[in-house]
């Protein structure tokens, strides 16, 4: 096998055992949060405001990683539970800011403890100093993807 070869058939594997390992930890993670009583989405976006604060609502998906069309439903939804609200920006009328309320805080509170623990055993087939190499390689595999 050439060179060429090796290397196509070695980065096509790499795909799918990182495909694989992504969906099975995504996989994990979605039941430990629907155990919550949330989805994935809106756990994402609750996240998001309780560890950075407000934001505004245009700007959650790239932050989350989650299409902006969906935000509005999403943001809509943790309004009807309680656990966000909106809040109009004083020096820009075109922008709207989602803030977590009391009751989204209370439930983080309880429950972010328990997602950062499970988030842990997930990955504790790593060691520390491999979670650090592969933190710093997907990194850097993401970058010149993103250049492509």
């Amino acid at each position: 096998m050439s060179e060429i070869q090796n290397e196509e058939e070695l980065s096509l594997k790499l795909f799918v055992v990182l495909t694989r390992a992504l969906n099975s930890i995504k996989k994990r993670a979605e039941e430990d949060i629907k155990n919550l009583g949330l989805n994935p989405t809106e756990f994402a976006v609750l996240e998001l405001i309780y560890n950075k604060g407000e934001q505004p609502i245009q700007k959650i998906g790239e932050k989350v990683l989650i299409a902006s069309s969906s935000i509005t439903y999403v943001v809509d939804k943790l309004e009807k539970k309680k656990y966000l609200e909106r809040k109009p920006c004083p020096k820009d009328r075109r922008v709207t800011y989602a803030a977590i309320t009391e009751a989204g805080n209370e439930l983080m509170n309880e429950v972010f403890p328990k997602h950062k623990q499970d988030i842990k055993e997930i990955f504790a087939g790593l060691n520390t100093s491999e979670k650090e190499m592969m933190i710093q390689q997907l990194k850097k595999l993401g970058y010149y993807a993103e250049k492509l």
